[in-house]
Formats: structure tokens, sequence, C-alpha cells
């Protein structure tokens, strides 16, 4: 789709659409019960997906690439853990760990079913496992250095990330349909889904509106809380960049550390838990700091159904298409049935998964727009150190498929 009404250089259009968009998701989830189990969340991914496709936005654009990503996405992680319990975190990051590392196996099996299964089909697909084994595992940056480590060919590596794109949608959408299925409640523990419905609702409402209800907050509280967010994220860009370029990298221990010490994303989670537990009295006054925070959180939300442009995917990458859907499958599969044996949440699976899949940032999207809030400082440690391992697991992966 080379061609849309809305041109990617016309920012105030875009920035219009996607604020409306976010604000009719917000608005359908208190008001409707279906539209609540779904989530506002999902809602705004799922608008973003029909606009791209019906040709209305790109698939790219400087206002979803670098702000959302650059500026909303960094904000909101400060804004949503001022309330985190640094003993808790420590806690429920050990248990999402060891989720994680059965999913992140799930995921290097997957690649090297998904070879096997359809490798005769396309030139050069033990590269594109590999890229997709350091991208499931940990995120972009991990893609970057693989394809680079195989040379995987250019045009091969575009139709890759359309699949992809494609895939995180709907891979998003099942997630957040399990976390509302009646079987997966069933059969799993689920304390955070239960503490959210516990919430207080009445037959008027829906969960979204009786946890969202109308609270104290003043201007001074937008001021210090926006305030706050920017010196955190401004102080953790310093520090990873810093110790980024003083970290050696002569062994892959070495380049395990820079890498995971080197993100801004371990030192925001670290200084955001450092200050709500030093200063837990003031953190609780900081009134308006989770709404603003969910709010810059469905933006992400809308950006990520951004790129998933079914026409490009027909076009140019269905059988890619797959390969990543096979090791999204098998992921769950690991996560799902070791978590089940292992008698984990059901939230910690989901949220294990997807900090595989996704990153950090959409782990922690997607713990926020549920309510869990306790999860999210966990989600984005573990997630962080997909970004450690990913490019080593993907290496790995390629060099025994013979990349």
């Amino acid at each position: 789709m080379t061609t849309t009404l809305i041109s990617a250089d016309n920012h105030w259009m875009l920035i219009a659409i996607m604020f409306l968009s976010t604000s009719i998701a917000i608005y359908l989830e208190q008001k409707y019960s279906w539209a609540a189990k779904m989530s506002g969340a999902i809602i705004t991914l799922i608008i973003a997906v029909f606009l791209v496709n019906i040709g209305i936005i790109p698939t790219s654009a400087p206002v979803f690439d670098d702000v959302v990503w650059g500026y909303a996405v960094p904000l909101a992680i400060p804004l949503l853990l001022l309330k985190t319990n640094i003993r808790k975190i420590g806690k429920d990051a050990g248990r999402l760990l060891v989720i994680f590392l059965i999913g992140s196996c799930g995921t290097v099996a997957g690649a090297f079913l998904g070879t096997i299964l359809i490798g005769r089909y396309v030139d050069g697909i033990e590269g594109i496992a590999a890229v997709m084994t350091g991208s499931y595992i940990g995120g972009g940056v991990n893609f970057t250095a693989v394809s680079d480590a195989f040379h995987v060919d250019a045009s091969l590596i575009s139709a890759t990330t359309v699949a992809d794109n494609l895939n995180m949608a709907i891979y998003f959408v099942v997630l957040l349909g399990i976390a509302g299925s009646a079987w997966f409640n069933a059969h799993f523990s689920h304390p955070h889904i239960d503490e959210v419905k516990k919430s207080g609702i009445s037959k008027d409402q829906t969960t979204a509106s009786a946890y969202w209800g109308r609270r104290d907050v003043s201007l001074k509280d937008i001021a210090l809380c926006m305030a706050y967010s920017a010196v955190i994220v401004c102080i953790s860009r310093l520090i990873g960049d810093f110790l980024g370029r003083i970290i050696p990298d002569n062994n892959w221990f070495m380049q395990m550390i820079r890498v995971f010490l080197g993100s801004q994303y371990v030192w925001i989670t670290n200084l955001s838990v450092l200050y709500a537990s030093l200063f837990e009295k003031k953190a609780n006054e900081m009134h308006g700091a989770e709404e603003l925070g969910t709010w810059l959180i469905y933006l992400f939300y809308f950006v990520i159904g951004v790129p998933a442009s079914i026409v490009l995917i027909i076009k140019r990458a269905p059988i890619l298409l797959i390969l990543c859907m096979l090791m999204v499958v098998v992921n769950m599969l690991f996560s799902f049935v070791f978590g089940k044996l292992l008698k984990f949440d059901l939230e910690e699976i989901i949220l294990a998964s997807n900090a595989n899949i996704g990153g950090p940032t959409t782990a922690a999207g997607m713990a926020i727009s549920q309510g869990w809030t306790k999860l999210v400082g966990p989600c984005i440690l573990v997630g962080t150190l997909g970004y450690a391992i990913g490019t080593w697991l993907g290496i790995l992966v390629g060099s025994i498929l013979g990349a």
C-alpha cells in the first residue's frame, strides 16, 4: 500500500486520528461489558489495523515511529511504577524469569520446526529463522544484530518485517482473548484478574469504568508527574549511554552485560522502583500518574497496529508469516504447558510469553491495560534481559541451521 488518504508527513492529522481512536476505545470499554472484556488496548489496536488496511493512514510515520516509540513509551513507565514495592517486584520478577526462559526454549524450537516445515519454499530461510529467534527473545536491536551477523538479504528482511508486524497484532489479540477466556480461567489460577474483578463493580458499570472512576487530580499533580517522569527518563538515558560506551564487548558475556546495562528501560525501571520504595509517601501523593501513564500506553497500542498491512503480506510475505506464526505458537505451547505443570498464574504466563515475543514495552503495556499493575516492573526487567540474550541465541540457531 504505497498511497494513503493521509500522508506520513501530515503530523497533526495523524495525531488527531490516534487521539480520537484512543478516546473511542476508552469510551467503549467503560460503557459496554463486551468492550471491557476485549480491553480498550485491543480495541485501539484493531482500529489502527482497520485504518491501515482501508488505506486511511500509512504503515509508518514520524509521529508513530519517533514520537510514540521515542517519547510516549519511556515517559509512561515511571508514571506506572510509582506504587511498586521493591520486595514484591523482586519476587515476581524471579517467577516471571523462569517462565520467560521456558518460553525462549519454545521460540528456539519453533525456529527449527518452521525451518524444517517450510524451508524448501524460501531461499535463505535459515537466516530468517535466526533473525526471528533473536527478535522473539529480545527485540529490534537483536533483529538488526543477527541479520548483520548472517548478512541476510535486504529484501528478505523487509518482507519478514511486514510479516512480523501482522503476526504481532494477531498475537496480542489472542493473548488478551486468553486472559478473558472462561476455559483458561477455569484451568489456571488468576489472582490478578480476580483482584481487578473485586474492585467494586455495580450493575451499571464495566470492570474498566469501576477501576477508572473519577479521581482527585490537580494541575500541580499533572505538572509534578510529568516532570518526575521526564527526569527519570533523562537520567536513565544518560546512565545507559554511558555504560554502553565504557563496558567492553570483547567476549559474549561482556556483550550481554553491555546490552543489558546499556538499555534505558533497565534504568528507567530501576530508578522508578527505587524512588517508589524510598519515597513511598511522596509517590502516593502524586495523583494522576496512573491515568497519564495508561493513556500513553494506549497510544502505544495504536502504533503497534499501524504496520499490520494485510495487502503487503499477501504481496510479499505469506510464507514468512507462517514461519513467524509457527514460532509464536510453539512459544505459547511451551509457556502454557510448562506454566500449568509448574503452577504459574495465568497472568504470569501471558506476560512472560509477551515479554519474549513482543519485548518489555508490549508486556508492560498489556499488564497496564488489564489492571495487573503489580506485574509491570517484572515484565520490563525480564523482557529487557531478553535483549541481552536474544542476539546470542539467534546466532546459535543460525549457526546450527547453517545460515
